[in-house]
């Protein structure tokens, strides 16, 4: 008997190694990733573009020209002047015209109305985007394992905001109630859905933008301290957003115009003067103000613990990622006490909310390299 090599198959027949093949990862992920992430920062697009519109809608007190919710018909304006008065009248009869508005004629309701109807229409216009490129790549197969649920609910969640956007003008369209403008915590409702919309598409336009197998294996170099402070910062965040729309939507910006006092003292002159208790926290000027000044301060104090930390990172672009951050936050602080001391004009107002933006699209940036870092080789630096 010859010898057999201890490595030889046992039963005489030698068989063949199956070829390694690379990308077996991202082969069960496939679908058009590129496709998907170009089409999702359109809608990203859009929803910045929504939320500067609905601002600026805000701002000059465009929001209860248009007084029935039509969701298809709406979609088409006044196209003679039976039709541009018919609507005219319609404004008239609800509180905002009868007690701040009278001195309006036609030309001058026109230019709220568009402001409104753009509003609704860019809605209108992401929802259709939306529905054509789901069912698009729905239909042809092109939506990675695991990512129908994700792309579905962004339109779902934009369904739910166009109620919430009736409900809120709802509250304003009023008759013999004194109701001038929309209340203050629907308004606060439909701007944080609007930020959540924009903060789910960010965050898959972030994930699309590396392949599958990179992201498991950033995965297990999460740096889980530094992720949980940045989750923690971005929950502040989505609060001040929050605090920042009852502030606007009773204008409270322009009640006290000193800083770092308020009329001249710390604590605003008479905050708890309209009863029940609770309601000052929402509608009083004075109190809804400091509180968002004294969160705006919090949020800072708690970034820079957060900036600090996050320069500790091992990872060179994770750094930058919270350093961009921590700039955006002092610009976001800056802002705001000019906001105050103008009496919110339109230019600083609008900034401010557009900053906003910026600063939980950066929050958001900084998790997710927390989350996936992206590693670095010595000869990178």
């Amino acid at each position: 008997m010859s010898k057999r090599s201890i490595f030889e198959d046992v039963e005489g027949e030698k068989t063949e190694t199956p070829a390694v093949t690379p990308g077996l990862i991202d082969r069960g992920h496939k679908g058009a990733r590129r496709a998907i992430r170009a089409w999702l920062m359109v809608l990203f697009a859009l929803v910045v573009a929504m939320i500067l519109v609905g601002g600026l809608t805000r701002l000059t007190d465009s929001g209860l020209s248009i007084t029935e919710w039509r969701p298809v018909t709406g979609a088409v304006p006044p196209l003679s002047e039976v039709e541009w008065q018919a609507e005219f009248d319609r404004y008239k009869q609800i509180d905002q015209w009868r007690i701040e508005n009278q001195w309006m004629e036609l030309a001058d309701f026109k230019s709220i109305y568009w402001w409104e109807w753009g509003h609704r229409q860019l809605g209108r216009v992401m929802g259709l985007i939306w529905a054509v490129g789901f069912l698009g790549f729905l239909v042809t197969r092109n939506i990675p394992t695991g990512w129908t649920g994700r792309l579905a609910l962004p339109g779902l969640l934009g369904g739910v905001q166009g109620a919430i956007g009736w409900w809120m003008v709802a509250s304003g369209v009023t008759q013999g109630e004194g109701m001038t403008a929309v209340a203050s915590y629907r308004l606060a409702t439909h701007l944080g859905l609007a930020f959540v919309i924009l903060g789910f598409i960010a965050w898959y336009v972030l994930m699309l933008g590396r392949p599958e197998r990179e992201l498991m294996q950033a995965r297990r170099a999460k740096e889980g301290k530094l992720l949980g402070l940045s989750t923690g910062l971005l929950h502040f965040a989505f609060l001040q957003i929050l605090l920042g729309a009852l502030v606007a939507g009773i204008d409270a910006g322009r009640s006290y115009t000193d800083w770092p006092l308020m009329g001249g003292q710390i604590f605003p002159p008479d905050p708890f003067m309209i009863e029940p208790l609770w309601k000052n926290f929402f509608e009083n000027p004075g109190l809804v103000q400091f509180i968002h000044r004294l969160c705006g301060y919090l949020l800072f104090a708690f970034g820079v613990v957060v900036w600090l930390k996050g320069q500790g990172s091992a990872h060179p672009k994770t750094r930058g990622a919270f350093a961009l951050v921590f700039a955006v936050l002092s610009l976001q602080v800056l802002l705001g006490v000019i906001t105050v001391l103008y009496a919110a004009p339109l230019h600083a107002a609008i900034a401010h909310q557009l900053v906003a933006v910026a600063l939980w699209v950066a929050i958001l940036r900084a998790r997710f390299l927390a989350g996936y870092p992206i590693s670095t080789s010595i000869k990178d630096h």
